[in-house]
């Protein structure tokens, strides 16, 4: 069975095929309604567009971002402007973007959880129960890939078509016979029309006139590129106040970076995580890094759960069963449960997992040892751990927490204060 790039594309659901294509044409149509637009200038203003090629001190004032942080990889395909982010802060909490009108992004993304949303796996907008857990989005903007295992979805803007129009499962439920009627709602909106026409000034000179998916996926891309987390006790110990971190946190962070818990193999950087780039990174040396962790061995054959088998999924090769993108670790104090399916409650059991080497199910259909998985990773060995070991890894989990973040009015709901 083949598995390159095209057969990942061609080989999934039909709802991920439509998505892929809508993805297409997003690319095609923005360099028509945007380029001009990030021809204009790099001045932060009302009139301003700024991509990552731009001047480094005006993007870090448009995303608040500290000088420890690297600038984040911007597509020059949609530059971001201050309306923009602005627009995507208002559709990003509005359920008229929903079929029904009963959701929104904000309804599986918290900002007290870190926009994730503390519950196992989430229900979309008509009842559809997802697979997966519903991932935080601090520093999204880093990630090199998207969704829990797709080496497809490369960009924010690719991903962010699957739960707004996807069919299998429905999330927001904007699929094709219903793209019109929800367009419709935001035409005729008149405070939406002004903040679509800020937000696009230069549509009105092409063809695309009035509310597209296209502009709400590109705005909606650039409010969540703006969801910086870097100022948790971690970053203020990075910055150089070693009083920052307890003296548990400290022992943590050596373990956690030692070879015998070996967590910074698949969680290392700024944003711990192997997945990842950011306006350096050359395209050459994008990794697209997938794990089986062990966390089941059905049938002792070294499958997950059937309903989903991570990248196995698109590939069809048995080696990839089980392997899913490992995320970021900011944060990670509010985002339980854990794993890709929620399966996992608290920090210390997902040490404790990695301890054990694996996971062991003792009953049901999903039965077995992921300790003895053929197919997981070799930095998955298991090791022997004292209490206070595990005790101090969780301190220093705990301490990437960025409260500032999780309470910051500019990512909060807008329609509240209207």
């Amino acid at each position: 069975m083949p598995n390159n790039r095209l057969y990942r594309l061609t080989s999934t659901k039909l709802s991920t095929t439509m998505v892929i294509s809508v993805i297409k044409a997003i690319r095609l149509l923005s360099f028509v309604i945007l380029t001009p637009v990030f021809m204009s200038g790099c001045d932060v203003d009302s009139s301003t567009t700024i991509s990552a090629s731009a001047d480094e001190q005006d993007l870090r004032l448009l995303l608040d971002l500290p000088d420890h942080m690297p600038i984040p990889a911007i597509p020059d395909f949609n530059p971001l402007t201050q309306e923009k982010i602005t627009l995507g802060r208002f559709l990003f909490y509005e359920t008229k973007l929903s079929a029904n009108q009963t959701q929104s992004c904000g309804s599986c993304h918290f900002q007290t959880d870190a926009f994730a949303d503390g519950i196992a796996t989430p229900t979309g907008s008509t009842g559809h129960v997802l697979a997966r857990n519903s991932q935080g989005l601090s520093n999204v903007a880093y990630n090199a890939s998207f969704t829990w295992s797709n080496d497809t979805f490369v960009e924010l803007e690719d991903q962010l078509n699957v739960p707004i129009r996807a069919d299998d499962p429905i999330e927001l439920g904007v699929t094709d016979a219903e793209l019109a009627t929800v367009l419709t709602r935001f035409d005729e909106d008149e405070e939406y029309q002004q903040l679509f026409k800020a937000a696009f000034p230069n549509s009105e000179k092409s063809s695309e006139t009035g509310v597209t998916m296209n502009k709400v996926i590109f705005s909606l891309a650039s409010f969540v590129r703006t969801m910086i987390s870097a100022n948790s006790p971690y970053d203020e110990f990075l910055q150089g106040d070693k009083e920052a971190l307890t003296a548990q946190q400290k022992q943590g962070f050596n373990l956690f970076n030692g070879e015998k818990f070996e967590c910074f193999h698949c969680h290392t950087g700024v944003n711990f995580t192997v997945s990842y780039k950011d306006a350096n990174t050359l395209t050459g040396s994008l990794v697209f890094p997938f794990f089986n962790n062990g966390l089941y061995n059905v049938n002792d054959d070294g499958s997950y759960p059937e309903v989903d088998q991570g990248i196995y999924d698109l590939s069809g090769d048995p080696a990839d069963k089980g392997k899913f993108r490992p995320p970021s670790l900011r944060n990670i104090e509010l985002t339980a449960p854990y794993m890709h399916d929620g399966s996992i409650g608290t920090l210390r059991e997902v040490v404790e997992h990695y301890a054990r080497g694996g996971t062991l199910t003792t009953s049901g259909i999903n039965a077995g040892d992921g300790k003895n998985n053929p197919y997981k990773s070799s930095f998955i060995p298991g090791f022997d751990a004292t209490d206070e070991e595990i005790d101090a890894v969780v301190a220093f989990l705990e301490s990437l927490t960025d409260y500032d973040f999780v309470n910051n009015e500019k990512f909060s709901n807008p329609h509240e204060d209207h």
